[in-house]
């Protein structure tokens, strides 16, 4: 195909005509592949010429040196249908991507290597910044603007300024990106406040800000800093995320439309944060740091135009209203119907403990003192360590240092006592226990944080010691629990279960003609769910999110299978199959 000419001066040229940009943000990793093409027609009726996406580093190199660009992954098929439909793009490939997303898209093998420093030109880091750089944009360059594709920018980094200050590093990234082929101009983004964008800056990339709200107050402030270039918001925050115990985020339609209003009014060229927010499936959700560990939730609906099951919202139509003041409105015509259903009640029919079905589905490594998850070559989910009390100790105290995020302890198979974030760090009193005992301590990654100094902090399971009664604790065997297709396909429903004990739970169901629904898990305590076999997300009772979403494509017409894995012991007889979300 014929390339085309994108241009930063004074404001962006598109083959020599000035254009203004009017983006949405699609993360394809966080929807079906079925559905990339519905949520693209929406945005483009919305009004929008363009649609922004992260590319996450974890999922494309999952194991280092192996590459997966296939499947949900296939982000060229994403940004080629993109193409098809008349929207142009802005890729975000940096190793950091922030979004909410486990560990910001840094994979956790980073972890393994003793001494790792992240963000920085740590020459080990860069090493495998490189070796991933080369292999993506072998696939990414060639969809460039000048070579017939539709993206117009890349994007250095990520909020760096709020980070750190290594230009160096932000160098060698730009450098890199020149190297494997990058010809599009470069962009740096940050929020709106002078030192953030002091530091994140890098000349010859345009810097951009990000913010949701008052455009009038930020947008003066961004002009200081672009110098006669184009402004543009790269992130408008429209909405936000939950976090687990929190309430559901939302912002109002006309407060949000007045402030998109003010910006375009201001001729700034907007990315909408986000247009279509998603699902965080499987283990893929992020955690903030503050004063205490906060994951996020499963759902990414982010109270954006679309829905998490892709529905048109009054905000949606808000801001229609408002980009047809400065744009040409296509009409509201979509190829696809998309139908929600409800499938009822849907009946438990298997029970298993979980240390009944250890030993067939994990297969343990040993060490005198515990290991990470990350020294024993997995990412994400559970891992359980198990010992044996000398016989002559009783215990009255535990510690655990080094220990991410939430670990359960049992003796004998009896759940001793729960610890949370920084409870890990403490010694907790607990009643005397008989020595000979078996100790179990199951430990889950509730989603590396993905924002601000704790990244350097994130090894998960125990990466110190089990101190009891003050003393390390030797000789302990490790059950990695990803709670992966092959793990949960190895599960025997015939052994023991123990009432209000870890456990996994089978749900068999039919479905005649395929819809989205929504898992209500009421009566359940927390845990995760896998769909045939697909790994939707975690569940906790303490909410905003009371249901998990199934998009239509996941499920098969005939029979299904739902496999619940419970921490807490609280579980029903029945799931729900809904057909509408429960977010607040």
């Amino acid at each position: 195909m014929a390339g085309h000419r994108f241009e930063v001066k004074d404001r962006f040229y598109l083959d020599g005509k000035p254009f203004r940009i009017l983006s949405g943000s699609i993360h394809y990793f966080r929807v079906v592949p079925e559905y990339w093409r519905d949520r693209l027609e929406k945005l483009r009726a919305m009004g929008c010429n363009t649609v922004e996406t992260y590319i996450p580093w974890n999922l494309h190199e999952p194991r280092r040196g192996e590459f997966r660009f296939g499947g949900g992954l296939d982000f060229a098929s994403f940004l080629k249908t993109a193409q098809e439909l008349g929207l142009w793009a802005i890729v975000r490939p940096s190793p950091y991507i922030c979004a909410e997303w486990e560990f910001g898209g840094l994979p956790a093998w980073l972890l393994a290597e003793d001494g790792m420093r992240l963000r920085c030109s740590y020459p080990p880091f860069l090493d495998a910044v490189r070796r991933y750089y080369r292999a993506l944009f072998r696939v990414l360059a060639p969809l460039q603007v000048d070579r017939g594709g539709p993206v117009l920018l890349m994007q250095v980094e990520n909020e760096y300024g709020a980070y750190g200050s290594d230009k160096s590093y932000l160098e060698a990234l730009r450098a890199e990106m020149r190297r494997d082929g990058v010809t599009v101009p470069l962009v740096t983004s940050d929020g709106p406040w002078n030192g953030y964008m002091k530091n994140g800056s890098l000349p010859g990339a345009l810097i951009t800000a990000n913010f949701g709200s008052k455009p009038r107050l930020r947008l003066p402030v961004l002009k200081k800093h672009v110098r006669g270039g184009p402004l543009m918001c790269m992130e408008f925050w429209d909405g936000w995320f939950d976090a687990w115990g929190g309430g559901h985020h939302t912002k109002p339609a006309a407060a949000c439309a007045g402030d998109l209003d003010a910006a375009l009014a201001e001729g700034c060229s907007v990315n909408l944060y986000m247009f279509h927010g998603g699902t965080d499936f499987g283990f893929m959700n992020g955690s903030n740091y503050e004063d205490r560990l906060s994951p996020d939730v499963t759902s990414y609906d982010y109270d954006a135009p679309l829905t998490e099951d892709g529905e048109i919202t009054p905000k949606y139509l808000a801001f229609r209203k408002v980009i047809g003041k400065y744009a040409a409105l296509p009409p509201m015509d979509f190829s696809r119907k998309i139908e929600r259903r409800s499938y009822g009640e849907q009946k438990v029919t298997g029970r298993v403990s979980l240390f009944s079905a250890l030993g067939g589905i994990s297969s343990p490594a040993e060490s005198p003192r515990p290991l990470s998850m990350e020294k024993l070559g997995q990412s994400y989910g559970y891992i359980l360590y198990r010992s044996t009390l000398c016989p002559s100790e009783k215990i009255t105290g535990i510690r655990l240092t080094g220990a991410n995020d939430r670990a359960q302890v049992f003796l004998d198979g009896k759940r001793l006592l729960t610890l949370y974030d920084r409870e890990l760090q403490r010694e907790c009193a607990v009643r005397p226990a008989a020595g000979g005992a078996r100790i179990d301590i199951l430990v889950e990654n509730m989603g590396r944080v993905n924002y601000g100094p704790e990244l350097e902090h994130q090894r998960k399971g125990i990466d110190g010691e089990v101190l009891l009664n003050g003393r390390s604790h030797t000789g302990w065997k490790m059950y990695p629990l990803p709670m992966d297709t092959a793990a949960v396909s190895k599960l025997d429903f015939s052994k023991g279960y123990q009432k209000g004990g870890p456990a996994f739970y089978r749900v068999p169901f039919e479905v005649e003609n395929r819809g989205d629904t929504f898992l209500d898990l009421s009566g359940w305590g927390k845990g995760c769910a896998l769909l045939n076999g697909f790994n939707l997300g975690r569940f906790w009772e303490i909410g905003p999110q009371k249901r998990l979403y199934i998009p239509a494509p996941l499920l098969r017409e005939g029979e299904n299978e739902l496999i619940l894995f419970e921490t807490e012991g609280r579980a029903s007889d029945h799931v729900l199959l809904c057909g509408e979300p429960a977010l607040g």
